[in-house]
């Protein structure tokens, strides 16, 4: 008789709720990612469960009156990684950012960008971003100025740079 393994189950993405705050935060310092501004920007995070545990986290942060918005927290459980759950978080993160009306969407990163181009992101310079997303505390003071930042543009629409008419 031989024994079968099974593969483990694919964790569920669902939206973060307020009782998830502790747990985002502490995966989120084990993967040295800044912790300021995750507790007013929650409800627009998505979190990965499997088996009760918190594997898996995107947010996105509104700036401004929404046509920007901030893709941060992305983080994955080491016995998760590689295994295409941060692909499907980004994924849901972006969904639910355009859903909400974002039409740009801008990151920080200081070791992924080479990955997000996948999504659609490109990198741009600090000067073109848009000064409500340039105001968030990911932007102003939790991310390094050696960060490189990127943008992704929502199908149809291109981000407008301080200055240019709209």
């Amino acid at each position: 008789m031989t024994t079968k393994t099974l593969s483990p189950a694919t964790p569920s993405l669902r939206p973060a709720t307020a009782a998830d705050l502790p747990r985002v935060q502490a995966l989120l310092t084990e993967n040295k990612l800044p912790l300021d501004g995750v507790d007013r920007a929650l409800e627009c995070f998505v979190v990965a469960e499997h088996e009760g545990a918190l594997v898996g986290v995107a947010g996105t942060e509104r700036c401004g009156v929404g046509e920007h918005a901030l893709l941060r927290s992305v983080a994955v459980a080491d016995a998760w990684k590689g295994k295409g759950l941060g692909r499907a978080l980004v994924t849901r993160a972006i969904a639910d950012a355009e859903s909400r009306g974002a039409k740009a969407l801008y990151l920080l990163t200081t070791t992924a960008e080479h990955y997000f181009p996948s999504f659609g992101f490109r990198q741009t310079e600090r000067a073109l971003v848009p000064a409500d997303v340039r105001e968030s505390v990911e932007f102003a003071s939790a991310c390094p100025a050696s960060a490189v930042v990127m943008v992704r543009e929502h199908a149809g629409t291109k981000a407008t740079a301080p200055g240019d008419a709209t």
